[in-house]
This record gives C-alpha cells, structure tokens and sequence, in this order.
C-alpha cells in the first residue's frame, strides 16, 4: 500500500509540474518549437531544469542498488544508437511537433478533459497496439510467416 500512495504523489507532482511549466498548454509547446516565428524560450528553462534534476538523481542513483522504497535498482545499460532510436526519436519529434503534446502532458490534459488532448492519447494508443502487432511478426520464424499465408 505505502508503494502505491508513494506512485500517486509522485504522479500528482509529475501532473502538477507539467501543468504549471506549461508543458500541457499545446501553444506555448509550438511556440517554443516555432524557431523562425514568434519564438517562446521559457520552455528552455523547464527543460533546463528538467536536465539538472535528471542528472542530479542519475548520479544518487548510480550508486544505489536500491530504490528509496526497497525495490531493485533497474537503470538502462545500453548505449548504443541504432536505427530504431533514430527513427523512433524522428517520429516522436515530428508528432510533438505536430500536436503540440508529447506522452506524459497529452495524458495530463487528457485527465483534463481537453479534447485535442484526448485525441492524441487514442491515437497514441493505436500506434502502441499497431507497434506490438509489427513486433510480434518481425519476432516470428520465417517459417512460422511462410505457415500464416
């Protein structure tokens, strides 16, 4: 019970931040995206800020084999980039870019009731669902394809 509360408040601060930073406010998003145009740089500093932290708790985690509430330390190990890195991180820009909302703000405002919002989570969704059908039959034996025809 107490790992659950403690994934609520975390939740509700991670919500709360993005809601105050403006990350949840699609034009603000395309304003700070628009380089050319009207530019907004106050993104910069939530992304900044995000940055310090992000490297702050990297660094205390590193050296723990434990999370605060017991459970096992799972940090990533890979560093390699690859073409799926490149391409997934193309296409998550573009659909940023596109919407004005990446996954966490587009849930928040989905949460909200915003309908642009809600829409990009469904969507987002249906992307999930068609990346684990393409998975799951690159994932097969070309024996196994060849017998699904």
């Amino acid at each position: 019970m107490k790992s659950r509360i403690s994934e609520f408040v975390v939740g509700l601060v991670f919500g709360l931040g993005l809601i105050v930073s403006g990350m949840t406010d699609p034009g603000k998003v395309l304003g700070f995206l628009d380089l050319a145009g009207l530019w907004d740089p106050s993104l910069a500093f939530v992304m900044g800020g995000a940055i310090a932290v992000g490297l702050f708790a990297f660094a205390l985690a590193k050296k723990r084999t434990t999370s605060f509430l017991g459970g096992a330390m799972h940090l990533p190990t890979s560093r390699d980039i690859d073409r799926r890195l490149v391409v997934g991180s193309l296409v998550f820009g573009a659909g940023w870019g596109l919407a004005g909302f990446c996954p966490g703000p587009a849930i928040v405002s989905a949460g909200a009731g915003q309908p642009k919002a809600i829409v990009f989570v469904l969507a987002m969704l249906a992307g999930m669902w068609l990346f684990e059908i393409a998975e799951g039959r690159m994932r097969r034996t070309p024996n196994q394809q060849a017998g699904a025809l």
